[in-house]
């Protein structure tokens, strides 16, 4: 039985261009080893040097936030679909900017 993971458009070149990886069920820190195991170089993108997901990286299991659930100990079953969505931040300070304006 197996689980999917989306895998986001700027991260899929860590993940042979794939949007969508399977892995096995267990828990979230289950299914991350899995991933990371097959696909080393994600591990800096998504995680820490203490191992600890990244602040500006959320995980959903069928759009709930893993951090409202068990977090890495949330379970997968077969069938979940696992998101990872990275936070966008920053702007433009380019034409039409009001960057470095004061009022």
């Amino acid at each position: 039985m197996s689980a999917v993971v989306e895998i986001p458009s700027a991260l899929q070149r860590f993940v042979n261009q794939q949007k969508r990886v399977e892995v096995p069920e267990g828990t979230v820190k289950d299914v991350f080893a899995s991933l990371l195991g097959r696909h080393v170089g994600l591990k800096e993108q998504l995680f820490d040097e203490q191992g600890r997901v990244r602040s500006f990286v959320n995980i959903y299991v069928n759009d709930e936030d893993i951090r409202y659930l068990e977090k890495e100990n949330t379970p997968i079953k077969d069938g979940d679909t696992i998101s990872i969505v990275p936070s966008i931040a920053g702007g433009s300070e380019g034409p039409g900017s009001d960057a470095g304006r004061s009022l």
